[in-house]
């Protein structure tokens, strides 16, 4: 897959919903420790890829759109290489 990885601030929402056991609507946009675990997790599962972040990476993810861009390059970086 080269360029843009196929994955979107809805889906990560999508996911962070089904932890939740709430509507998407009603997720503010933090994310915590658990809930980014929970998304690396789906995000290499459904991508059958394994994401090598640092904790420099992980430390900077705070919100959905955080996580967006850091698994969007980490997926860019493991289909280049």
């Amino acid at each position: 897959m080269a360029g843009r990885p196929d994955l979107d601030r809805a889906e990560l929402v999508g996911m962070l919903a089904d932890l939740a056991g709430k509507p998407p609507a009603e997720l503010g946009d933090r994310i915590g420790s658990m809930e980014l675990a929970w998304l690396v997790h789906l995000v290499e599962q459904r991508h059958e890829r394994r994401l090598e972040l640092t904790d420099d990476q992980l430390a900077g993810i705070r919100t959905v759109d955080d996580a967006l861009a850091v698994l969007r390059a980490a997926l860019t970086a493991a289909a280049d290489g």
